[in-house]
């Protein structure tokens, strides 16, 4: 059991690494650098190369020579790793790496071929000083081959995040490359272990270990997705919440650790396979992400790379002879790193910029070295002047990686079609409704359904899937497969509840992670309805924003939709951005004339209505500041459609009612698509869309898409 000592100790640790580490990373963050060199230099600073000489009592107490407590603090920064790499796995991008698969096969190769060549080269040409009491020099030269080998990855992924470079595609091959650097760095070190302890190599448990490995990887893509899906959706249709979620990913991770752990490999390996999945769900919860990066870099990840610092001891450079042998360990590090790497990219034939952003990155050693020589230090391999080289190797290329990196994609925005993708995914990200998430297309067939899923066809991205919803016994399977035919180039899945009421069937699924629902509606026009009493049901409860398609007088339900021209309503609203993302992109999708529109109303004219419900367009009264006001919306309305790339025509009206002045504008322009914003409310036991947009279901000949978000809604 724990001393009462060794808990404040435990304790006073955390909160001398953290603020040391916190406040060095904040200054080197004002001084244009990634935090991860503050936090490293914190480490530097509370170990014996500084407070040790300059206070050894204090350094002494702090941080005292006992293994209980030096392995309580190793605990936390080994969560921190394993939480930074949960972290990175959630941003791994696997279908942009194996898009990217030559280049990384390359560059992989030359990080780990070049380096091995000079750590062999280096470790037979070390002095006999530096060797272990009792190694040979063929087991040294071979540690040092697999020290020089390794990258670091959670300090490449912690670089990458904090430069905001992740998904770059240089990044997506940076971390594969390092993924597989530690992979057989790993299966090295295990090589030299089993040399060290037995004197000879043995076959069969690196056998075991490579075949462990391909069948973990295999599983974790294949059946492990598909057990992470069950899962996270399990939790989604219980509304458990984020906790839930939270709970989920650290189970899975940790799990998948104790697997990689036990075959030989680290569990930071798993933990990182285990983000990849579980970042691929598509029933994760997106706060997920924001609490394991919250707590991954504001608490763990300082810990760890601040005791990653304390190990280095650079009163053992005084000796001139390890000084100048540690600067040669060294220097052979970082060229043969960066060569191999600079090497490897030159030949997938990457630009020179990318090269070189490769070689700096990838030289980070960081804490993998460390454990790298704390187990050659243990086996006897290395002594203490060997395993000082090292660990300062390690913490020096991991503090000159970030700011070398930064110096060289400064100003670098990549090829074009690298320059378009990032364009389409920042403007995915900044969009309301038009995003990345899935949608929900319920249905039972029909030419409604149809046309709801030619919208959803031609707004949505062709990567985004959609799953085709249908309940009850008598489901038309003919007229499902008409909708599911629509969509020829996006992944659709079909899902069926036979006992289900359809009410009940949406909104279970509309908590799996949805973006948008969208349905077709059927006219009804009885007992004050619209539309029909399940879609007048499914307004008032979805929890998500509704795309509702009423097919106009011209619309040829078995023809694909090929709209002349587009009216969109511009009123700055979230709803009504919703509407114009989906204008904007039909209106690309059909070649279609787009219309954006703003109606000034005056409560004078307003007034009038009752007397000249008929009149012309009238003279605009509203004053000066409504004018400024429509002219800034749909300036707003008209820069979107050029981020999405196509050219609106804006229109500003004056009237007494802007439903009115809508319907007359489609009517004069020959509008054949209506896309508006509705704000429901709930009127008399049912949802209300307001009467400009009740008006325009009634009155409009044109095809009528309405977009309703629910009370509260925050995309």
């Amino acid at each position: 059991m724990l001393s009462e000592h060794q808990l404040l100790l435990f304790w006073t640790q955390l909160v001398v690494l953290l603020l040391a580490a916190r406040s060095l990373g904040s200054l080197m963050r004002r001084l244009g650098q990634p935090s991860v060199v503050g936090e490293l230099a914190a480490g530097l600073l509370l170990g014996p190369s500084v407070l040790g000489h300059l206070a050894p009592g204090a350094f002494a107490w702090l941080f005292p020579a006992d293994p209980v407590q030096s392995g309580l603090l190793a605990a936390v920064a080994w969560l921190g790793v394993l939480f930074l790499l949960i972290a990175t796995g959630f941003e791994t991008d696997l279908d942009l790496v194996r898009r990217l698969g030559r280049a990384t096969a390359r560059v992989t190769i030359g990080s780990l071929a070049v380096p091995a060549v000079f750590g062999l080269a280096v470790g037979f040409a070390l002095p006999g000083i530096f060797i272990g009491d009792g190694a040979t020099r063929l087991v040294f030269a071979l540690l040092m081959a697999t020290a020089l080998s390794i990258s670091a990855l959670p300090v490449i992924a912690a670089v990458l995040t904090q430069l905001e470079l992740m998904r770059r595609s240089i990044a997506q091959v940076m971390l594969a490359a390092a993924m597989t650097n530690d992979v057989v760095g790993w299966v090295l070190l295990g090589i030299v272990a089993g040399l060290a302890q037995s004197g000879s190599f043995r076959v069969a448990p690196l056998l075991v270990t490579l075949a462990g490995l391909v069948a973990f990887m295999a599983f974790s893509f294949t059946l492990g997705q598909r057990g992470v899906d069950w899962l996270l959706r399990r939790t989604r249709e219980r509304e458990a919440g984020p906790a839930s979620s939270f709970v989920i990913t650290l189970l899975v991770a940790l799990v998948a650790g104790c697997v990689t752990q036990a075959l030989g490999l680290e569990a930071i390996l798993g933990a990182f396979v285990a983000g990849v999945v579980l970042g691929r769900s598509k029933f994760q919860e997106d706060e997920t992400f924001v609490v394991v990066e919250r707590i991954t870099m504001s608490f763990l990840a300082p810990i760890f790379f601040a005791s990653a610092g304390l190990r280095v001891d650079l009163g053992l450079l005084a000796d001139p002879q390890v000084a100048a042998w540690g600067g040669v360990v060294l220097l052979a590090a970082s060229l043969s790193k960066f060569a191999g790497a600079y090497l490897g990219g030159w030949s997938a034939g990457l630009p020179v910029r990318e090269r070189l952003a490769l070689g700096a990155g990838l030289n980070a050693r960081g804490a993998v070295e460390i454990v790298v020589a704390t187990v050659g230090l243990s086996l006897g391999v290395l002594n203490g002047s060997s395993y000082s080289v090292i660990v300062l190797m390690a913490v020096a290329t991991s503090m000159a990686a970030p700011p070398i990196l930064r110096a060289t994609l400064r100003g670098w925005e990549g090829s074009d079609e690298e320059r378009a993708r990032l364009a389409r995914e920042s403007w995915l990200e900044s969009n309301v409704l038009v995003r990345s998430q899935r949608v929900l297309l319920p249905s039972h067939g029909g030419p409604n359904s149809i046309l709801a899923a030619r919208i959803v066809d031609l707004a949505w991205p062709s990567e985004v899937e959609v799953t085709l919803l249908s309940a009850g016994a008598n489901v038309p399977s003919d007229d499902l497969a008409k909708v599911r035919a629509v969509f020829t180039e996006r992944p659709v899945v079909h899902e069926h509840e036979a006992g289900a009421d359809p009410l009940e069937a949406i909104l279970k699924h509309a908590r799996l992670g949805y973006g948008a629902i969208a349905v077709g509606a059927t006219d009804v026009r009885v007992a004050g309805r619209l539309v029909s009493p399940v879609i007048d049901d499914l307004l008032s409860a979805s929890p998500l924003p509704v795309l509702m398609v009423r097919r106009g007088e011209r619309d040829d339900p078995t023809q694909t939709p090929s709209y002349r021209r587009i009216l969109v309503p511009a009123i700055g609203t979230d709803p009504g951005r919703a509407a114009q993302e989906i204008a904007c992109n039909l209106a690309l999708a059909t070649h279609a004339e787009l219309l954006v529109a703003h109606v000034v109303t005056s409560p004078r004219l307003r007034r009038r209505r009752k007397y000249a419900f008929w009149s012309p367009q009238l003279p605009v009264e509203a004053g000066a500041e409504r004018t400024l006001v429509a002219e800034q919306v749909l300036e707003d309305a008209s820069a979107l459609a050029t981020q999405i790339g196509v050219v609106a025509e804006p229109v500003i009206r004056s009237g007494a009612s802007a439903s009115l002045e809508i319907l007359k504008l489609a009517r004069e322009r020959e509008v054949d698509l209506l896309v508006v914003a509705a704000n429901l409310r709930q009127l008399s036991g049912r949802p209300f869309l307001g009467h400009g947009v009740e008006d325009l279901l009634e009155e409009a000949t044109a095809t009528v898409v309405v977009v309703t978000a629910p009370p509260g809604w925050v995309r």
